[in-house]
């Protein structure tokens, strides 16, 4: 089983972008990142280099897929792996409308003979592992049989692995963002799912609120998702390497974090892009410490203002008080 999935931060729609993935990957070098997900007809007719363009320092980081027919998902993957990803995801736990729409996402949680086909059809296509993100079930499903047949289904068409976000999605009735949190958390049923298939990939997801929390699902599953918690408090993930692949619990330098995505941050401001491309994913960074409202005001006033470059984030930077706080300033 691939170590570096020990520990993951979850595909986000708007997001996880690249921009995103390149700062997460300043505070964890061993966490597996990401992508939004992408659909397969996007990729194979749209513009490439935008979609699926990444930095080199993300390593690992897969791309998440989305869509429901083979043939596409397969060229779909094949054209990722070219572009330098370390695995391929697919979709199948997204309930917005936009993938209802488009009959994938958690909707073929009810075709789970369709999701082996897919997988079967990728697996062909190429030589990365390919992997899948699911829910315990849809509407009316009962998880019990549901969530197994998938997993049965995928595992036999060859899947590396299956992360399960551990509630149903209601594809009637509730929002996207209701579908994130008013289904209840139903862990007991993924670490079930563990025990019936324990020489395979299980990962969990959802709901998972910090870093000890997610250590005591590796007692039960093989690896942990982050997605909104990560995403808001990025700060948690720079003690990722340490709790979860032995690294060091040295004081993290944020110093040399900021100067890294300055020196990014001016690369991409070069290319035609903005400032706040980059600092709109950094603003939780320093959450809780004294001069983090200042910091926050500070990337969310003038980071956005046209013409901003990458000195703003060091005047921000400026602002946070270190002092006893067990990171480094400098």
């Amino acid at each position: 089983m691939e170590k570096y999935r020990k520990f993951s931060v979850a595909p986000m729609m708007d997001w996880t972008d690249r921009h995103c993935r390149f700062f997460h990957r300043q505070l964890t070098r061993q966490a597996l990142l990401y992508t939004e997900m992408v659909v397969a007809d996007a990729i194979i007719h749209g513009a490439r280099a935008r979609l699926l363009g990444f930095d080199d320092a993300e390593h690992p980081v897969a791309l998440q897929l989305g869509g429901s027919d083979p043939r596409k998902l397969a060229e779909a993957a094949r054209i990722g792996e070219a572009f330098g990803y370390d695995e391929i995801n697919l979709n199948v736990g997204c309930p917005s409308d936009r993938v209802q729409s488009g009959t994938f996402g958690a909707c073929l949680m009810k075709t789970p003979v369709l999701v082996a086909d897919c997988v079967a059809a990728m697996k062909a296509a190429v030589k990365i592992p390919v992997t899948v993100k699911c829910r315990i079930g849809v509407d009316e499903q009962d998880p019990e049989p549901a969530l197994d047949t998938l997993a049965d289904g995928v595992f036999s068409a060859g899947a590396n692995a299956l992360w399960v976000h551990a509630r149903k999605a209601w594809l009637e009735g509730l929002s996207p963002r209701e579908n994130r949190d008013i289904p209840p958390l139903d862990y007991d049923r993924v670490y079930r799912l563990k025990t019936r298939r324990p020489n395979e990939f299980i990962g969990i997801n959802g709901g998972i609120q910090s870093l000890e929390e997610a250590l005591k699902h590796i007692d039960h599953v093989d690896g942990a998702m982050l997605g909104r918690a990560a995403y808001h408090t990025p700060g948690i993930l720079a003690d990722v390497d340490a709790a979860f692949h032995g690294g060091e619990s040295d004081a993290f330098n944020f110093a040399a974090l900021i100067d890294a995505m300055a020196a990014y941050a001016a690369r991409h401001i070069e290319r035609g892009g903005r400032l706040g491309h980059v600092t709109r994913h950094m603003v939780g960074l320093f959450h809780g410490l004294p001069g983090a409202r200042r910091y926050r005001q500070i990337l969310s006033t003038d980071g956005t203002r046209p013409g901003a470059g990458p000195d703003v984030l060091r005047t921000a930077f400026a602002a946070i008080d270190f002092r006893g706080a067990g990171a480094e300033a400098a």
